[in-house]
């Protein structure tokens, strides 16, 4: 198996995705005047959902060809357990289908990349701040 899309640009997306899903709906009591007076000790550490994340993810994804969009989901297939790395071909046939959408709804989309890189011993260690 030989990606198209670069390692690099791999791991952006994991990082990015990370990111994404880490977001948490803010919290927010209307009833309070002072909501910094808030009895939440850990409101002030929640990653609050922001826009520009989802908007840089699919930047990133509307930026690739058409075969590299296909290996980037099609890692993620393999990672998230739908193919196993000898079915390669058979990820990249069904990676053909709409695959911004469907990377963008998968909930763990950086872990299944991540354990799709892993499954062709391949890892974004050693490749800037990705770890």
């Amino acid at each position: 198996m030989e990606l198209t899309v670069s390692l690099e640009t791999v791991c952006r997306l994991i990082i990015r995705a990370r990111e994404f899903e880490a977001q948490v709906p803010a919290i927010e009591n209307d009833d309070e005047e002072e909501p910094e007076d808030s009895d939440d000790p850990y409101a002030v550490i929640e990653d609050e959902a922001n826009t520009a994340i989802e908007i840089e993810l699919r930047t990133i994804l509307d930026d690739l060809a058409d075969d590299e969009l296909a290996d980037v989901l099609a890692l993620a297939l393999v990672g998230r357990g739908t193919y196993d790395a000898s079915e390669w071909e058979d990820a990249l046939d069904e990676a053909a289908n709409d695959p911004i959408e469907e990377l963008l709804d998968m909930p763990m989309l950086s872990a299944y990349l991540d354990a799709g890189l892993a499954a062709f011993d391949l890892s974004c260690e050693g490749l800037g701040q990705v770890d």
